[in-house]
């Protein structure tokens, strides 16, 4: 109790004093007129600045959190201002201005409160926050399950889904360069790593929706991630009981080129061994990046970005027991494994970028990448269940065993897994910006190449009857009625597979700012377009054709209070990948259509100020109109498609954040959402889709001990209401809605910073080496809460009815971590 007031007194107090050493950064590169670096350009901010080198380069240190105004001077050119610049700590805003000889230039940054600097919908993330934040998945992903609209109900998982839409509904993109992830990957546990390496993410900027005709053709969301440009040598490490990584950052004397590599290792045996079924569990989930840059000139520079990853997931399953039902009637299942599970998951990827700036409004990009990938998974479990009634007598020595026995029975589960994918893409991108005016284009070409080898079946037995399918076909009176037929597998899935698909896309989008009556505003006009075939082997070919118009209007009133309204609507159309053209049985489907989506977007955005600090309100309202739907099911984080086009849905909501420095110094911000999405499957009427998360809340908390500004908190808190999902996978969901049981989790960090936060030592001390260091320890699920992500279907010989016995996820987990920087 003593602590439990203790904890509650300092993150009060620290809700209320300020923090010293906070710092923001404001860098880029100086021009003139003709496109040559400036050196020695003074910039100053209210009494300290900077100036540039030789090359044009600067960086300045600033107050974040505070309005500033930032003036650039040269002799033989006017001045250039930057101002009504708020920034939020710890965050890089990058400006490259153009200094002329002429005239002098104010250039007024539409920003937030909290430094957000967008009319388009998008929300941008501190790079620095995304690292701290605790998580069983800490990442990227991790802070976007925060987000509104954004919903995860499995944190071993790093997949999520957004606004209604499914894993396969988000684009992911790095530095302009799209990535992908593993395609048969089943369950949370086996996914290992993000693509994405948080210690080389530079900047992160995310849409949940109506989002411009550039991004690409998806349903849902768009996440655009920008890796480092080092401005000097670095090198992070980071180790802590589920695995660790090195980061290493250069830069060349002539700075024309930087390198950022990542070597990342996970091991999620921590996590893993704290559910309910006990294993061997041996995990090697490995990768390495890196991405280079070398400056040819201030106009052209090529970059490059590779990626070697391997998850090599084994697992011996040895016994389970779960406890379920009521206090008036408890139940229990039982089960011991025989068998193991090895999965495998090599993936290589490398992209060639080439950025070419012919003058001070037009810039070029060549984007060339090829992905592969190779998976395995191979697997022999046999599963002996006994479900029963336990001993809830307090005083006996038998408490929470099996007491009686109401059905016993064995699963015997195999898999032989293969698949072989190739993508080739070759794409332009091109932007024009003048006068406040902004064309961009782009056109792409992309090759995808599948071999694929599906196997699997599933054998129930019960009481030594083996179970044959659900289906009309097969008549199950057993035991009264005993058969000799062949034994049929419960469910199973046989097919081979050889799938090619051409793309041709393109893009051609006009944006502008402007004033109208004193008002500023923004409208972005665009669409998209894509012709693609299916070709291989079984089945005859098929080509088609999509057309997406977009567009969006902001407008910031010229009134007291800072509010801008955003209205967005367009076509998102997402043509079939290889998964969406595969139905139950394996079989490839050519004639499955783009999926449509029609949004409508309308937001506002309050920035205000409250206790003399920053603070963003941020609302949404949407709707989505969507037809040519391919139903799908979810078993735990793999997605099966009908592959037909024979559903129609909607899906609406709205979203709040309430983001700022709720205490002095810090980012925290309270979000919270609705959203209610149905379908309607071959005119049956509408029912609940998979991803119909009805209410979210998340919260993001940041704190410190005021009289120690070193000792550090990071919270989040999470809670999702159940998504469907709760019935057999193989069950009509017209006849089975039921849903999962609530999501709450909380995942709490405290660290103490050594060194970092304007707190350095002098020459000769034994931390002088370090630009950072601090050491803490992590706990995932705070409060313990037994959530689950799918249900174990078992009869009961008594009463002939299927009871759901929950799947637990992970229980209450402590981890050390210990990170520095040099």
């Amino acid at each position: 109790m003593k602590c439990s007031k203790l904890l509650f007194i300092f993150t009060l107090l620290g809700s209320l004093t300020l923090v010293s050493g906070q710092k923001a950064s404001i860098t880029g590169v100086v021009l003139g007129v003709n496109d040559e670096p400036l050196s020695d350009v003074n910039i100053n901010t209210k009494g300290h600045g900077t100036y540039t080198d030789s090359t044009g380069f600067y960086l300045l240190e600033v107050i974040p959190d505070k309005e500033i105004t930032i003036i650039f001077t040269h002799l033989g050119h006017k001045n250039v201002i930057l101002e009504n610049l708020i920034l939020t700590t710890n965050e890089t805003f990058e400006f490259n201005p153009v200094m002329k000889t002429d005239v002098i230039q104010v250039d007024g940054v539409e920003v937030t409160a909290t430094g957000e600097k967008s009319a388009e919908g998008i929300t941008t993330i501190s790079a620095k926050l995304v690292r701290k934040i605790p998580g069983a998945n800490a990442g990227v992903e991790n802070v976007l399950k925060l987000l509104p609209g954004v919903s995860s109900n499995n944190e071993l998982s790093t997949q999520y889904f957004v606004r209604g839409g499914n894993y396969d509904e988000n684009l992911v993109y790095i530095n302009d360069i799209e990535v992908y992830r593993p395609f048969l990957v089943r369950s949370g546990q086996q996914e290992g790593l993000s693509f994405v390496n948080s210690d080389m993410v530079q900047n992160l900027e995310f849409s949940a929706g109506g989002f411009q005709a550039h991004f690409g053709d998806k349903l849902s969301s768009v996440l655009d991630i920008t890796y480092k440009n080092p401005t000097e040598f670095g090198l992070n490490l980071e180790a802590s009981f589920l695995g660790g990584g090195i980061t290493l950052e250069t830069l060349s004397k002539n700075k024309n080129f930087t390198s950022v590599t990542g070597l990342r290792y996970r091991n999620n045996s921590l996590l893993v061994n704290s559910q309910q079924t006990n294993t061997n569990f041996t995990p090697a989930f490995a990768d390495l990046q890196t991405y280079l840059t070398y400056h040819f000139s201030r106009k052209f520079s090529l970059n490059f970005l590779g990626n070697l990853s391997v998850n090599d997931y084994k697992n011996v399953p040895l016994s389970r027991q779960t406890n379920f039902g009521t206090i008036g009637d408890p139940k229990a299942l039982v089960v011991f494994y025989q068998g193991e599970e090895n999965n495998n998951y090599k993936t290589s990827f490398g992209a060639l970028k080439a950025d070419y700036y012919v003058n001070e409004s037009v810039s070029l990009s060549f984007i060339t990448s090829v992905y592969h990938t190779t998976e395995e998974e191979y697997s022999d479990v046999i599963s002996q269940y006994e479900l029963g009634e336990i001993d809830t007598d307090l005083g006996s020595n038998n408490l929470g065993e099996l007491t009686s026995t109401r059905g016993l029975g064995t699963q015997f589960n195999r898999a032989r897994n293969d698949l072989d994918a190739l993508i080739v893409n070759v794409a332009h991108k091109g932007k024009l910006d003048k006068n406040k005016e902004s064309w961009e284009w782009g056109v792409k070409y992309a090759h995808e190449d599948f071999r694929d080898q599906i196997r699997e079946s599933e054998f129930l037995d019960s009481l030594g009857y083996s179970v044959r399918p659900p289906t009309d076909e097969f008549i199950n009176n057993q035991p009264q009625e005993p058969f000799n037929a062949s034994i049929v597998p419960y469910t199973s899935v046989s097919a081979l597979n050889f799938v090619k698909t051409n793309r041709l896309s393109g893009y051609l989008q006009y944006s502008r700012r402007t004033l109208w009556n004193s008002n500023n505003i923004y409208y972005n006009l665009g669409f998209r377009t894509q012709y693609w075939t299916v070709s291989g082997e079984g089945f005859s070919s098929n080509s088609q054709i999509i057309f997406s118009p977009r567009g969006q209007f902001a407008i910031k009133p010229s009134w007291k209070v800072d509010m801008l309204f955003r209205i967005a609507a367009g076509v998102y159309q997402q043509p079939p990948f290889y998964r969406e053209l595969r139905d139950p049985t394996g079989t490839i489907q050519p004639e499955v259509k783009a999926q449509k989506s029609v949004h409508f977007v309308f937001g506002n955005e309050y920035s205000f100020e409250l206790w003399n600090r920053p603070f963003k309100l941020l609302s949404e309202l949407y709707y989505k109109n969507l037809t040519n739907v391919n139903p799908y099911i979810i078993d735990d984080v793999r997605i099966r498609y009908a592959a037909a086009n024979n559903a129609k849905a909607y899906a609406y909501g709205f979203d709040m954040r309430m983001n700022g420095a709720f205490v002095p110094g810090t980012e925290s911000w309270v979000s919270l959402g609705f959203l209610k999405t149905e379908e309607n499957i071959d005119n049956r009427g509408y029912i609940s889709r998979p991803t119909d998360q009805r209410f979210q809340i998340g919260i993001l908390w940041q704190d410190y001990i005021p009289t120690i500004p070193s000792l550090r908190m990071y919270l989040n808190l999470v809670y999702n209401t159940g998504v469907p999902g709760g019935s057999p996978s193989y069950a009509d969901p017209y006849n089975f809605q039921n849903r999962l049981r609530d999501y709450k989790r909380a995942d709490l960090g405290i660290s103490y910073i050594f060194v970092g936060l304007n707190k350095q030592y002098p020459k000769g001390h034994w931390l002088y080496s370090f630009e950072e260091l601090n050491i803490g320890f992590e706990i995932y699920n705070l409060f313990d809460n037994q959530n689950s992500i799918t249900n174990t279907w078992v009869r009961d010989v008594d009463s002939k009815l299927e009871f759901a016995v929950p799947n637990y996820m992970t229980s209450r987990v402590f981890n050390l971590k210990l990170g520095m920087r040099f």
